[in-house]
């Protein structure tokens, strides 16, 4: 029966174990391969076979900008956002191990926002009646769990949304110490990939603005600045 026709992988070519097909738009894909994948690409099943080799090609490239990254700082618990100020790149990892993972290195100029969303959830609590059977308080009496995610909306050919969660403990209880730990944790992140993007458009901003021309201070020559903001013809540094 076709149903239980051997298939094998269009990637590698191996033989796809029981289970262990991936099927894609117009091919199957072993598990192996499929683990290779950005673990930010939601929608495999409808990628072409064609757009999956130049995915893996991607990732493949990748290596070399996890090998170069270098992490200045690092936001976050569970789920940790680790950014190379200095290149002006980041990485979404939840392992310790993160060189051997190949994240996806982001630059800063990829993101397009970023937004912190807060899930709770309530489990209602109960009493013993006079014959010891559980039973619900009157009025209803609830516990409150929270959880804290981060989405950051980026720019990118395979993904547009990277979502985690920062706490590896429900919250328990709104105002308590665990939950104004989180909420801090999800507003640093936010605030830290907000402000690196309004940077890099306020650069924009100031590379398309037409320079005037000055009278230098120090040969007093009248001058367009320089690429770094320099006197063309002496070098001195001029005002901004």
């Amino acid at each position: 029966m076709a149903f239980f026709e051997k298939k094998y992988c269009d990637i590698c070519g191996e033989k796809i174990g029981l289970l262990g097909n991936r099927k894609l738009d117009d091919g199957n894909m072993c598990k192996n391969c499929a683990a290779l994948l950005s673990p930010f690409m939601t929608d495999r099943r409808r990628t072409t076979l064609d757009e999956i080799k130049e995915h893996l090609a991607y990732r493949e490239a990748n290596k070399a900008d996890v090998a170069a990254f270098n992490v200045t700082r690092t936001l976050g618990d569970k789920t940790k956002v680790m950014l190379d100020e200095d290149n002006r790149k980041f990485i979404v990892t939840p392992s310790s191990r993160w060189q051997n993972e190949n994240p996806d290195v982001i630059t800063y100029s990829q993101v397009t926002g970023c937004q912190t969303d807060i899930n709770e959830t309530k489990e209602e609590l109960k009493t013993k009646d006079k014959d010891g059977k559980s039973v619900s308080y009157v009025p209803p009496r609830y516990e409150y769990y929270y959880d804290f995610n981060v989405v950051i909306h980026v720019n990118s050919k395979w993904f547009n949304e990277i979502k985690f969660q920062i706490n590896r403990n429900n919250a328990k209880g709104r105002g308590s110490v665990d939950y104004r730990e989180f909420e801090r944790q999800a507003n640093e992140i936010k605030e830290a990939l907000t402000q690196v993007r309004q940077e890099i458009r306020d650069n924009i901003t100031a590379a398309n603005t037409p320079k005037k021309a000055q009278v230098c201070p120090y040969c007093g020559a009248t001058t367009t600045p320089d690429a770094n903001g320099c006197c063309e013809f002496c070098g001195g540094a001029l005002q901004a």
